[in-house]
């Protein structure tokens, strides 16, 4: 009878059913973010553990640092141009995932592959794309003729060196970006146009409406609110990533050139052993991300009552 009336009781069942997310919210995201304020007003170092309060010096002497305003630069860039890509190329995909064809659900599970393997796997991965003798990549263009001879379009030299030169490392840094989120995107938007009543498509084409038309006037509107989910997950996995910097570049090269806030605090707190300065770069994800969170959800909000 105990048993029967718990399943029973809604106030009762509901909170012992929210109690574990509850514990990992408060013990993985709540501890760690007090910690982390605590000791971006302190002094501490993994040397010296005794903790002095210097309120709010950490965060004025790192606007100051170069190293700090490089990796916060290009943080915006990686996350603003992987989004960019994912959105467009996550909606042609998805486009053509709607069509019908043989082998559909083969092609669905490659394209799902990328989003299912663990990151640090599939960045590994990509270093042997971007490798500086044996890259594939360079081997393609060398055969098609735009590198490796007088005249290439991309140089006399046999390797473009990914890893070595800063545009071409940032270049691949946003190329893993892309392979991992576009799945999700895909995925996200897929199931938004299928919820798209096919009556109102079937209206605009009687009266005349191309395909763009019906693109930018009618799916795109009532598409709006799945792509700025899609947007918020990209922003945030993008903006928090230290993976695949980390495994491709170390921030790298010349020294903070692919720097990135997540892998800077890494630097500082874990391998620098300041932990102090490594928590305060780290807080400065949470007003970033809140802000950009709030902007879409209120759009979203207010596409949705429009």
């Amino acid at each position: 009878m105990r048993g029967e009336s718990l399943r029973d009781s809604e106030s009762a069942l509901a909170p012992l059913l929210l109690l574990p997310a509850i514990l990992y919210i408060v013990l993985f995201v709540g501890f760690p973010f007090v910690m982390s304020f605590i000791y971006s007003l302190s002094n501490v170092t993994i040397g010296n553990p005794h903790y002095r309060f210097v309120g709010l010096a950490n965060f004025a002497a790192i606007l100051h640092d170069t190293a700090f305003r490089q990796a916060l630069a290009n943080t915006f860039i990686f996350t603003f141009t992987s989004i960019v890509i994912v959105v467009v190329f996550g909606h042609i995909l998805a486009e053509l995932l709607r069509q019908q064809f043989r082998g559909k659900w083969l092609v669905r599970f490659l394209i799902l592959l990328p989003w299912t393997t663990p990151i640090a796997l599939g960045t590994i991965g990509f270093l042997w794309f971007f490798d500086s003798l044996y890259s594939p990549i360079d081997w393609l263009l060398r055969q098609v003729g735009l590198l490796g001879h007088a005249g290439a379009l991309l140089g006399a030299r046999s390797n473009l060196y990914w890893l070595g030169r800063p545009a071409l490392a940032m270049l691949a840094v946003i190329t893993v970006h892309v392979w991992r989120l576009l799945p999700l995107a895909a995925v996200i938007m897929l199931a938004g146009m299928n919820a798209i009543p096919q009556e109102i498509i079937e209206a605009a084409e009687v009266d005349g409406a191309g395909y763009f038309r019906r693109l930018f006037q009618i799916v795109l509107p009532l598409l709006f609110p799945v792509i700025a989910v899609a947007v918020l997950f990209a922003t945030f996995f993008t903006f928090t990533d230290i993976t695949v910097v980390w495994v491709l570049t170390r921030g790298g090269p010349p020294p903070n050139t692919t720097q990135v806030l997540a892998s800077l605090a890494f630097l500082d707190s874990i391998e620098g052993g300041d932990l102090a300065k490594g928590a305060t770069v780290a807080l400065f994800f949470f007003p970033v991300l809140a802000g950009i969170a709030a902007i879409v959800l209120r759009l979203v909000k207010k596409a949705v009552v429009t």
